[in-house]
């Protein structure tokens, strides 16, 4: 329980952290040397110096107790007084109910024990006064007040050490993390960067800072080259196959539609949907060799989407949705692309699809819900995958597909740093597939 309170409770980002590695060595430090050494320091000292002027009270309190009479004893009181720099009051106005030491006094209980204990005779001290000891004595002719200078019994200004330390450790903490931040901030710049390459945005990076530093931002450069040499690669081979495929595909097709009988339709039929093959693997290579990211209103993204789909005759519906004039950074005709998939899916195993769009700070989500016979749970993430075709759970007699739907889809949420999430539609009954993307 005490360790996932620490976890809970410790900073989450970098300088957070950094910032408590610096605090608290300071601090940790300044309190070991304040309560071991500095305590320590003051008591010895205030010891020393109440043991001394324990002497000259007992020495008043000696004269009082030898005098025969009141008058007498002001006499001697005052003779003595003079040379010690005490101050006397017998017998004594008023004297206090109890001992008065402020909080801040850091000597004060230990100047009142030390009195105590070397004077048995004190019955009150009051520390109210910053520069002044007030204590009563008991003597045999009654109370008697005595005043003398505070630093006669301990040290002056004990709490400047502590002030100084404060300060110096508060003002080098500061300067230190000054230093620390011109170091982390190429860690969080590199961090910007990946999570802008993650989101499909190409973010200008120069490593700079410590040489290990250097080293990991040259790494994620030549990763992120890397990867994108990969993605030109699969996409030009990709359109390349599907381009030189094409020609002998219409020649297959010409020459069959010249031709007369009863397997020539079906031989036609395989032609179109070999074209129709390539067709889905030029769409998955051009998924992620994407248009430019620019401002976008996804209501009015969602609008032409309708109209098209009405001027198809398609059985699209529109359910709650965000009004036009809001603005995300997006890829138009990567999402575009995305949400006729999900449609045309929609309405490929189901009668009728709806699709509803609603935009927060932070996210836009695009939902396309249809009443076909769904997908199961354990099966949903395997049907965001390449190639993959979940024939128990869709209905293939409706149309036929290459398994790239989806992950077509899915590659373009990753893209725009969001997720294809699948689940079932409580109206609908059938599938329910939410486009989520980061504003």
């Amino acid at each position: 329980m005490l360790i996932n309170w620490i976890k809970n409770a410790m900073p989450r980002g970098i300088y957070g952290r950094a910032a408590l590695i610096l605090v608290l060595p300071v601090v940790t430090l300044q309190l070991l040397v304040s309560v071991v050494f500095i305590q320590r320091h003051f008591d010895g000292v205030t010891k020393s110096m109440t043991n001394a002027m324990a002497i000259e009270l007992r020495f008043l309190e000696a004269q009082v107790n030898e005098a025969p009479n009141l008058d007498t004893a002001k006499v001697d009181l005052s003779k003595v007084t003079n040379g010690l720099e005490l101050k006397t009051s017998l017998p004594a106005s008023l004297m206090l109910s109890r001992d008065i030491k402020p909080f801040w006094d850091l000597t004060g209980n230990k100047v009142i024990s030390n009195l105590r204990d070397q004077v048995p005779g004190v019955l009150r001290v009051s520390l109210q006064e910053r520069r002044v000891v007030t204590l009563w004595l008991d003597t045999e002719l009654g109370p008697m007040e005595v005043s003398f200078n505070r630093n006669r019994v301990s040290a002056s200004n004990p709490h400047q050490l502590l002030v100084i330390m404060i300060v110096m450790g508060a003002v080098m903490t500061t300067i230190a993390y000054f230093f620390l931040r011109n170091q982390l901030r190429p860690i969080t710049r590199m961090a910007t960067a990946a999570s802008d390459y993650g989101k499909g945005r190409f973010t200008t990076f120069n490593p700079t800072g410590a040489l290990e530093v250097r080293a990991a931002g040259m790494a994620f450069l030549d990763m992120r080259n890397r990867l994108e040499r990969q993605t030109q690669s699969r996409t030009m081979m990709l359109s390349g196959v599907s381009h030189d495929l094409r020609t002998p595909l219409t020649r297959m097709r010409l020459g069959l539609s010249m031709l007369e009988g009863e397997d020539v339709g079906p031989l036609i039929k395989d032609v179109d949907e070999m074209q129709h093959l390539l067709d889905g693997f030029l769409d998955f290579a051009r998924s992620d060799a994407a248009d430019l990211l620019e401002p976008t209103d996804p209501a009015a993204l969602l609008h032409n989407l309708i109209e098209d789909a009405k001027r198809s005759q398609l059985h699209l519906t529109v359910g709650d949705h965000a009004p036009i004039g809001t603005i995300a950074v997006m890829r138009p005709q990567a999402i575009r692309r995305a949400l006729d998939n999900l449609v045309g899916n929609a309405l490929r195993y189901g009668g009728t699809a709806r699709i509803s769009l609603s935009i927060t700070e932070r996210s836009v989500r695009f939902t396309v819900e249809d009443d076909g016979p769904g997908i199961p749970a354990d099966q949903r993430e395997e049907a965001t995958r390449p190639f993959v075709r979940l024939d128990p759970s869709r209905n293939q007699d409706r149309g036929s597909g290459v398994g790239l739907g989806l992950s077509i889809v899915s590659d373009i949420a990753r893209t725009h740093g969001g997720v294809l999430r699948l689940g079932d539609s409580e109206d609908l009954g059938g599938l329910k597939a939410d486009l989520v993307l980061a504003r």
